[in-house]
Parts: C-alpha cells; structure tokens; sequence
C-alpha cells in the first residue's frame, strides 16, 4: 500500500480517520480555551501551561492500571464511550461560576481515561490495515492532527475574542460528540484482540515485559523525554504572547504536518533510521532564539521549523512495532502514548515553574536545551539495526513473565520474556505505530492525539 487512493480505499479507515480528526480538533479548540480561561481567572503561567498540557500527568494512571484493557475491550464501544465522557466533561468545564481546583479535577478524570485511547485507536488501525501500509496510515493521520491544530488553534483563537473560552469549550465539547457517532455508526463492531480480563496485575505484567527490552528502552526514552520537553515550550506560549498564542500554535501545527507528510509518504525507509536523531535536534534548537525575546515574525519561523522535528517521532514508532509482538500492540502503543503525555505534562509544569521564577522566554530556552542534552545522551542506544524479536503469549499468569536474556541481541541479558512464541519471530519493518496526538499533546481535551498524541 503506497498510495494514498489505496489506503482511503481500504474499509473503515475513512470513518477511523473522521472521527480521529474531530477528535483532535474538539482537543485543540477546547485546550486553548482552557489554557486563555485559566491564566485570566489566575495570571499564572504555570497554572496555564497545566490547565493546557498537565491532562497528560493524569495519564501515568491509566499506563499504570488501565492499560491492559486497550487490547480487551471491543474497540468500536471503547471509542464511542471516551468521546462521550471527553464531551460530558468539557461541557462541565465551560459552566460559569466554576472553580479553579474544579477544572483540574475534570481534567484529571478525561486524562486518565484518556490514556487508554491511543492503545485503542491505533491498535484498531494496526487491524484494519495490512502491515505493509500501517506507516502511511499512521502519517496520514499525523498529517490530519496536524491541519486540525493548524485550523483549531486559528479558529479558537477567533471563537475565544468572539464568543469567550466558554463557548469555545462547549465547541469542543460538540466536537467530541460528532467524533462519538462517527465511530458508532462508521466502524463495525470487533471482539477483543486478546482474550480474558483486564486488571491491574495484567497492566503491569505486559508493561515489565515490554520495558525489559533494552532497544525497546531507549527507543521509549527516546519517543517520550525530547518530545516532552519540547512540548514544555510550546505550553509557554501563552504567557509568552496571549495575544498571539494562536498564531505560534497554530504554525507549529503547520510545521509538524509537513514533516509527518514528509516522513510518512516520500522519506526511503534507509534514510529513516538515519534521520531520527537529527529530526530530534531539529525539534529543539530553534527554540533557543526565544531567549533573545525575537519579533513574532521570527518566532513564526522558529516554532515552524522546529515542529517538522516531530516526524522523529513517526520513524521511532515504526521501530517500537518492530520490537513489539503483534498481540501486544495496543498495550505497547498505549504505553508509548500514556508516557509521551506524562513526559509533555511533566515538563509544561516544570516549564511553568522556570517561567514562575525567570520569565516564559528564558523557561523555553532552558527547556529547548535539556531536549537536546537527552537527545544526545540516548543516541548511542538507538543506533545498529532493528533485530527480529520473538512473540510471546499473553494469557499466561505472572509466573511466565521471566527474563530470556537480550531479544534482538542486545548483550544486556534483560531481553523480553517468552512463553512459547506461538507465532515465531517477527521480521523488523514498517509494521504499525502510535503517535499520540500526533507526537505532541493536542491540547486540554484529551487525545491523543492525540493524543492520545492526542494522540496525541
């Protein structure tokens, strides 16, 4: 599958890909409301930047309890009743008279619930597509999350100076409920990918077992901290510039749709491995001009290059699918999502207390720095080819999860456990990915990208 006729030809992925995008735009809108709702009713940049990104913190739950259940629930029911909540509990927060504290508890609710929805969502796309067109699938989605921020954050922007942050929330609490019936009545229903029932001990069983892969580490790390130190940045726009935080949104949106266009479709797979380390650079070092205060023009540039950066995170993913057994793939995509979206909301809180003590423009050059210290540090673990791994079963109980030394031959003797590799290794490859929102939070209302990434 390499064109772009062909995948929307493929059944179901239109009315998957409709209800991710309406998902990322009710995100997009209804994050931006809160963040400019927040730092009004407070003057605080730290408070901004959690009311817009902190929804990832809440995420860590659901990695840690939740996240069996992404590939245990049907997913079509799963879908269709998150994006009821997102919509309930936005809808909440645009009631007038609500306090502060309040709103973070409503968000605290949508975030963890939400950590389960880029398990679901992308592990139903690693279904409906063959293996073969997973990577275009997945970018062209990318692509979409980032038009709809592009047209979110621009039309959120208007909506907020036109009808205040609360009708923008109520937008986006519409948003959520049209993604709802897309799913309902676009998508067939699915039994479970995995049998038997979720539970807590199963989350961290299947979590032990993916972290105990030495590649599959690093390129967790990888995926997680420079992205969300980059993100730390992004959540002081608002107090860098309320009056045109919109506007840096929206072309750091632009910026990462081109480069997901550009990795997804026309970047040849020798170049991938190659090329995620200097994208990861690329993601971090324009943001330094902002500790020399530059004019809006200049800041446009900057934050559009810089986000082309966040295609690093597409081929990353392509290599976690490579590592991770098929079966596991929802609970390896969630967990590569709920992480991103813990790191993102880590570092707008601490990008919010720099910023506290010396000013947002100084915050983000500090955060721009870490992501390329940590870019640095982990280059040496990503490097050399992306071995075979064996598959392992998932119905077995605790006992069966026991380290086999190094999979794909890494020497650490911390490999991947195995309980009788029922579908023999698997090749490496463009087989599936997770982006949550898209690589980077889209905002208050929980993707995703989505996301869940957001998705992010």
């Amino acid at each position: 599958m390499r064109t772009y006729r062909e995948l929307f030809g493929a059944p179901e992925f239109t009315p998957l890909f409709l209800s991710s995008s309406l998902h990322v735009a009710a995100s997009t809108v209804s994050g931006l409301a809160l963040g400019v709702l927040v730092y009004g009713a407070t003057g605080s940049p730290l408070l901004a930047a959690l009311s817009m990104f902190g929804q990832a913190l809440a995420q860590v739950v659901g990695a840690t309890v939740l996240m069996s259940a992404a590939d245990r629930v049907p997913p079509r029911a799963a879908l269709v009743g998150l994006a009821a909540l997102f919509a309930v509990g936005t809808a909440v927060q645009a009631v007038p008279g609500m306090p502060v504290w309040a709103l973070f508890v409503v968000l605290f609710v949508m975030g963890a619930a939400a950590s389960l929805g880029g398990g679901v969502r992308y592990g139903l796309l690693n279904e409906i597509l063959a293996r073969e067109g997973y990577l275009l699938g997945r970018s062209v989605m990318n692509m979409a999350t980032g038009l709809m921020q592009v047209a979110g954050f621009a039309v959120g922007g208007v909506l907020i100076t036109l009808m205040s942050p609360r009708g923008a929330l109520l937008l986006g609490a519409g948003l959520y409920l049209g993604s709802a019936v897309i799913t309902r009545f676009g998508l067939t229903e699915r039994a479970p990918r995995v049998a038997g029932r979720a539970s807590v001990t199963e989350t961290w069983r299947t979590n032990r077992l993916l972290w105990s892969s030495r590649p599959r580490r690093y390129t967790y790390l990888a995926l997680w901290v420079p992205n969300g130190l980059v993100v730390g940045c992004e959540a002081l726009f608002v107090p860098y510039d309320p009056e045109r935080a919109g506007l840096l949104f929206a072309f750091a949106a632009l910026g990462m749709f081109i480069g997901d266009t550009v990795a997804g479709r026309f970047l040849p797979p020798r170049w991938r491995a190659r090329l995620d380390s200097p994208l990861r650079l690329l993601l971090a070092v324009p943001y330094v001009v902002f500790l020399f205060g530059p004019p809006t023009a200049l800041a446009v540039v900057a934050v559009t290059l810089a986000s082309v950066g966040f295609a690093s995170t597409l081929l990353l993913q392509e290599r976690l699918m490579a590592l991770t057994p098929e079966e596991l793939s929802g609970q390896a995509l969630g967990l590569h999502g709920a992480g991103m979206m813990t790191a993102q909301g880590l570092a707008a809180g601490l990008a919010g207390a720099v910023a506290q003590w010396t000013s947002p423009s100084v915050a983000i050059g500090v955060m721009a720095a870490m992501s390329v210290a940590v870019t640095v540090a982990l280059a040496p673990g990503l490097r050399g080819p992306v071995d075979a791994e064996p598959s392992w079963s998932v119905a077995g109980g605790a006992g069966d999860a026991r380290e086999a030394g190094s999979v794909g031959g890494d020497g650490s003797g911390t490999g991947g456990a195995e309980s009788g590799g029922r579908n023999g290794p698997r090749r490496g490859g463009a087989v599936s990915g997770g982006r949550e929102d898209a690589g980077k939070s889209a905002g208050g209302g929980g993707s995703g990208g989505a996301g869940e990434a957001a998705d992010g």
